[in-house]
């Protein structure tokens, strides 16, 4: 027969074997592991609560995974949406504030394959979590959010995001994919001339509006191209990018070449940078201005 001070002792313990039990599960639980675009598994030992991004993109992502009051530092030229003009910066993305960046002890640190890659191994060296991000498709950038969602424990809003982003990139595609093609000649820099390859994204937003790429089969994603390329490429439709936020004069210039379709139908049109040339979630406000500017071409 067991003693009434054995019996307190053995339901105690049980008790205490209990709470472990369950402490394990919650530290089991709260562990993230999520592999990156170039396949590494980044582990981290709880959701991340400091981030750093080192892209525009990203940190727009960030936000729409919910997960912007996480941020801690960001690249210049990370302004949307408004709250993220007030996060304090590291650099720009090709050339980071190493310094800066170790100084917010971050848990996490999200990069992007266009940054410095000898910086991002010196930050590698500091045992820093680093995520890398290569988005090259509207797939991708659906992706990206869920799986920023899951490293900052933000899913039921990041997958929300990532439903809203499908839905609205289905509905695209469903609308004007199929639709007659139009020639497109998509300029993102004027000296040299610049536009892009199927290796861009935005190659694939036009082919989403029922577009053709002139320069889609180039090898390099933005390639630098001739001014007789462009003459003989029948385009059109020419769409600008630029740098800034207002339609560029170098756009007009175009109109001394008469012999171009796209100019004779006056089918020059800008649309925001930050909405066709950051690999981001608004990437499909972008979609929504070139497939209007197409439906015009075609009427």
């Amino acid at each position: 027969m067991f003693r009434k001070f054995d019996l307190i002792f053995i339901s105690r313990l049980c008790i205490g074997l209990l709470f472990f039990n369950l402490s394990f599960v919650s530290l089991t639980r709260a562990e993230v592991k999520v592999v990156d675009d170039l396949g590494e598994t980044v582990i981290l030992t709880q959701p991340a609560q400091r981030i750093v991004s080192l892209a525009p993109h990203i940190t727009e992502t960030l936000f729409s995974a919910g997960a912007g009051d996480k941020i801690v530092g960001a690249v210049s030229y990370s302004d949307y949406p408004e709250a993220a003009k007030a996060i304090p910066r590291v650099g720009g993305y090709p050339s980071l504030d190493l310094e800066r960046i170790v100084s917010l002890k971050p848990d996490l640190v999200i990069a992007w394959t266009e940054n410095n890659p000898n910086q991002i191994d010196k930050l590698k060296k500091f045992a820093l979590n680093i995520f890398i991000t290569d988005p090259h498709h509207p797939e991708d950038i659906a992706k990206t959010i869920q799986r920023f969602g899951i490293l900052a424990g933000t899913e039921k809003t990041a997958n929300k995001a990532t439903d809203d982003f499908i839905r609205h990139y289905n509905s695209l595609k469903k609308r004007f994919s199929t639709k007659k093609k139009v020639k497109v000649f998509y300029q993102i820099w004027n000296k040299p001339i610049m536009t892009v390859s199927s290796k861009s994204l935005i190659s694939d937003v036009i082919e989403l509006c029922g577009g053709e790429n002139v320069f889609a089969n180039l090898n390099v994603a933005t390639p630098r191209i001739s001014l007789e390329a462009v003459l003989t490429s029948k385009s059109d439709v020419i769409i600008s990018g630029g740098m800034g936020t207002a339609r560029p004069e170098w756009l007009d210039e175009w109109r001394k070449w008469r012999e171009l379709p796209a100019v004779k139908n006056n089918q020059l049109y800008y649309i925001d940078p930050s909405l066709m040339q950051r690999v981001g979630p608004r990437i499909l406000q972008g979609a929504d201005h070139l497939c209007e500017k197409l439906e015009l071409a075609r009427n």
